[in-house]
């Protein structure tokens, strides 16, 4: 039973758990206040009675027990006295039993006569009145000297009042009423009631003000959950395009020695296929130069037409002074420290268009004023290779570079007119360097890169690279 309690409660919400004990508190509390209150209204009402009681005994029973400071007993004339009081009078209505005590707990005096002279102890009431003070409670006529009483009631008003030696404090005797409850306890029930709705009321507008006040912040808590959990949502996506991201990275930088390597070797390819081979041909023909001389110097004779051609020399070295010139142009870059985004793009549109004496088509759109030198260099890099591609593929036809901004991104095309990338599938251009070093330089910055040739309908190189990245060049 226990534990269905509790697994009730833990299915509650935090404000209905809240509001639940919140009710039971406030309405114990509700309780417990109502029920003081109730027995300092019962308590008042006792008091009151009982100062009517003893203004009634000053008043009318203190004169008939004076003998008692010098007796121990009254005279006839007063208790005759008494009789008509205790029973003729509009008080006598109300008063079930009355008792005259002395001080040492004899009974001088009752309206029911089987009490007379029994002499009971002096405790309770009784000896708080026979030290000057008026005692009145609402008794269940349980002690000993109640014997008569209980016989037709369960509970009765009882009532002591001193009575006093006229003009001094000395107590002489003892006056005891018992009283019906009836009358009171309606006063009692009456003044409880109003008590009761007074306190219910107030109980009741304060849960409903706590009601409203707790829902209000358990309304604005489970806002600011779902916001938590959209947040944390949106950091866990982040993490995980982050953990991509890093993914990407380390695979780019894994393939950065074998494509560091790759371009050496083209350097090598290069050099070898050409200066080198044009300063191998000029170094045969120096050597002829030399043979001839030497053979001028020695026999003394000899013809221009038959020495070495020293046209193919001089022809031979520019060429490959041409070629390393070409190679150096390619692997150098301008300064682009001080280079808007759009500078930057014009500029190597405008070097392939001097270089290759072609037409490039430029459009730029919402480019921003700076980016980082890293974005700059890739972006440099990028239209470089592609616009050497689309000329060496397409013949430089319909050359066309399109750079703008996307959400935080540059978003870079360059397309060409030319039939594709002459035969190459889409699986092998992984193989080809120029291809290679355009997708790693991007997904190095966190960017994607994308290849559309389709036969006959020209290629398209499209990236998006983020324009604010850790710049590694600084």
């Amino acid at each position: 039973m226990v534990g269905k309690i509790v697994s009730l409660f833990n299915r509650l919400s935090l404000a209905q758990r809240f509001m639940l004990a919140s009710l039971i508190i406030v309405a114990s509390g509700m309780l417990g206040v109502a029920w003081w209150v109730g027995q300092q209204i019962e308590a008042g009402v006792v008091d009151r009675t009982s100062a009517t009681t003893a203004l009634y005994v000053d008043s009318f029973i203190a004169p008939q027990m004076q003998e008692l400071a010098t007796s121990d007993s009254l005279t006839p004339e007063h208790i005759a006295t008494l009789d008509k009081l205790v029973h003729q009078t509009d008080f006598a209505k109300q008063i079930v039993s009355f008792k005259i005590w002395n001080t040492q707990g004899r009974v001088l005096y009752s309206n029911n006569p089987a009490n007379v002279g029994h002499v009971f102890p002096v405790q309770g009431g009784l000896a708080r009145a026979t030290r000057g003070w008026v005692a009145a409670r609402i008794s269940d006529l349980q002690d000993e000297e109640n014997v008569v009483e209980r016989q037709s009631h369960t509970r009765l008003l009882e009532v002591y009042s001193p009575v006093r030696l006229q003009g001094t404090d000395r107590v002489i005797g003892v006056a005891e009423f018992y009283q019906t409850v009836d009358a009171l306890q309606g006063d009692i029930d009456s003044a409880q009631r109003q008590s009761w709705l007074l306190f219910g009321g107030v109980t009741v507008v304060m849960y409903l003000l706590l009601a409203v006040f707790v829902q209000r912040a358990s309304n604005t808590i489970a806002a600011q959950q779902k916001e938590l959990g959209r947040q944390v949502n949106r950091l866990s996506d982040l993490l995980t395009q982050n953990a991509e991201l890093h993914e990407r990275v380390r695979r780019a930088a894994a393939r950065t020695a074998a494509l560091n390597e790759r371009f050496l070797r083209r350097i090598s390819a290069d050099l070898h296929d050409g200066p080198v081979q044009d300063m191998s041909l000029a170094v045969l023909q120096l050597d002829k130069v030399m043979a001839h001389a030497e053979m001028i110097q020695v026999n003394g004779s000899g013809s221009d037409q038959d020495g070495p051609d020293l046209a193919a020399v001089s022809q031979s070295l520019n060429h490959a002074l041409q070629e390393v010139r070409a190679i150096s142009a390619g692997m150098g870059l301008p300064q682009l420290q001080n280079l808007t985004v759009a500078e930057t793009v014009a500029r190597v549109v405008r070097s392939h268009e001097r270089r290759t004496n072609t037409k490039v088509t430029l459009t730029t759109r919402d480019l921003p004023e700076q980016a980082p030198l890293s974005v700059k260099i890739t972006l440099y890099r990028l239209v470089q290779e592609a616009l050497t591609n689309a000329f060496q593929h397409a013949g430089g036809a319909g050359q066309h570079v399109t750079v703008g901004s996307l959400d935080g991104q540059l978003e870079v095309q360059v397309s060409d007119a030319g039939p594709g990338l002459n035969g190459i599938q889409e699986s092998e251009w992984g193989e080809h360097l120029g291809l290679v070093g355009m997708r790693e330089r991007v997904e190095s910055l966190g960017g994607t890169f994308h290849i559309e040739s389709r036969p006959g309908q020209g290629t398209r190189v499209s990236a998006l690279v983020p324009i604010q990245v850790w710049d590694m060049t600084a």
